[in-house]
């Protein structure tokens, strides 16, 4: 990494066309070839630029997808929960008594006879915003359920100092945002996996198992190879033809590279934007072409936190469909 007097990119690094390197790219790829997509000009517009030595010249290319798999990601998850398993009746008793599914929590856990909080009002006028995956009528976003807490947890290993108060804030400000509720469900010793399972009674009881923020090295997670510094992505299941809704997800920060954004100067700003990009994607928000909003495919100096765009579109996720029958 480098800037104009900063030390010698590291080998192996791709290089712009000026020789500089572009740095902390954000692969959130479904497990899908990624597209090739060019860098940006090293030199940023003059009205975006900072001083020498600050982070003007930061280049992130941020690829939207998810962590859990393209099959899982980006089409609704048709599991078999519309059958009726009978079990066999007990003595004496006339009707059988429908077995409690095995592949989900208690329908209805931690939810609300209506949402449990509401989005921040949104700029006038609002701005472009994008999703990642809408509702089979072509407009609605499918979004997490605003009638249930949304729960995470983090997995503590290889956080850079400072980290963990990072990941809350960026989750409050997301709340706030959405007007979702996030509880803290505290610290778990799971490992990520790209075949992590949605429901985990052994380990985190009666419910879908919580959103999982994790700090990972590439040796432990390929998808962080190269520059990539993060993946987030959630999952969409659906009763049927009932609305699809996502239940729990995934975001993997790269334990190695995020230590370095934040010793550039002004990096704490910087990083704390990638979270919230990264949580942003967890709900739901895919990219969109204009440079003043967060979620712009690439960081741009000074827009480290939602703009007019990216809260209407967070809005519009905080209002999806209450299933309780999930």
């Amino acid at each position: 990494m480098r800037d104009e007097d900063g030390p010698e990119p590291r080998s192996g690094l791709p290089t712009s066309p000026s020789g500089r390197t572009p740095q902390w790219v954000v692969d959130e790829a479904l497990g899908l070839p990624v597209r090739p997509v060019p860098w940006r000009a090293a030199e940023p517009p003059p009205r975006r630029r900072r001083g020498s030595g600050l982070l003007g010249l930061l280049a992130v290319l941020l690829v939207v997808g998810g962590s859990l798999g393209a099959a899982l990601l980006t089409g609704t998850v048709q599991w078999p929960w519309d059958r009726v398993v009978a079990a066999d009746p007990a003595p004496g008793a006339g009707v059988p008594v429908a077995a409690a599914p095995s592949d989900r929590p208690t329908p209805g856990v931690d939810a609300s006879g209506s949402p449990r909080g509401v989005p921040q009002p949104v700029p006038e006028g609002g701005g472009p915003h994008a999703f990642s995956l809408l509702q089979a009528d072509g407009t609605t976003p499918v979004a997490y359920d605003p009638c249930r807490v949304v729960r995470y947890v983090v997995r503590p290993d290889e956080s850079p100092t400072g980290g963990e108060e990072m990941v809350h804030a960026a989750v409050a400000r997301l709340g706030r945002a959405t007007g979702l509720v996030f509880v803290y469900d505290g610290p778990t010793d799971e490992v990520p996996s790209l075949e992590r399972a949605a429901y985990q009674p052994d380990r985190y009881g009666d419910r879908w198992a919580p959103v999982l923020v994790s700090w990972r090295t590439a040796a432990e997670a390929p998808g962080l190879a190269g520059d990539t510094v993060g993946e987030a992505g959630s999952l969409a299941v659906s009763l049927g033809e009932g609305a699809r809704v996502y239940v729990t997800g995934t975001v993997t920060l790269d334990a190695e590279q995020f230590p370095e954004i934040l010793a550039q100067p002004g990096g704490a700003a910087t990083a704390s934007g990638v979270v919230l990009h990264e949580l942003a994607h967890l709900v739901g928000l895919d990219h969109v072409d204009d440079d003043s909003q967060l979620l712009y495919p690439e960081t741009v100096p000074g827009v480290t936190d939602y703009a007019a765009g990216d809260l209407a579109g967070l809005a519009r996720l905080g209002q999806g469909p209450c299933v309780p029958e999930l």
